[in-house]
């Protein structure tokens, strides 16, 4: 059964041990850069939660969600009061065992329990390229919205309704 669990000392350096594969270390972050960002943007008054993504006690991969958009300079308005699924990350070996699938769903869940407020919607971003990447988005009702987050296609969907 998948589960998120919070990043602590406990977990830490078996969840910056995930990667993804060769060719696709391009198209996402490593787990030590999001652990990274996410403890300069909670010091810059940010939010960040990042999770190891566990099948029972196995970590699989790597999710950080957020809230709001941070230092995002020129930030759309639909972002600053939104979540969003920053990072997404299935370790190479764990791929295509629909881990994935079960991780978004996790944290959408988590999402819609509002840990920092209500919001709207949540949006997330992705490499152009990344065709797996937007598949699977799509099938959680996520769509482009013409924005792009430096060089990567943004997409948003509604949490309710």
């Amino acid at each position: 059964m998948i589960r998120l669990r919070k990043i602590d000392p406990d977990n830490i350096w078996d969840i910056v041990a995930l990667e993804v594969g060769e060719d696709q270390k391009s198209l996402v972050a490593t787990n030590t850069q999001s652990i990274l960002e996410a403890y300069c943007a909670i010091t810059n008054g940010g939010v960040a939660m990042p999770f190891g993504i566990y099948d029972d006690e196995t970590p699989v991969g790597f999710v950080m969600i957020g809230y709001g958009c941070g230092d995002w300079e020129d930030a759309p308005d639909f972002a600053r009061d939104s979540y969003s699924i920053w990072r997404l990350m299935i370790d190479r070996r764990f791929q295509g065992r629909g881990y994935g699938k079960a991780a978004l769903a996790a944290a959408l869940d988590y999402i819609r329990t509002f840990p920092c407020g209500q919001a709207e919607t949540c949006y997330l971003s992705y490499a152009p390229g990344n065709e797996a990447a937007k598949a699977l988005y799509h099938s959680f009702g996520f769509q482009e919205n013409g924005e792009m987050d430096e060089e990567e296609v943004v997409a948003v969907r509604k949490l309710q309704g």
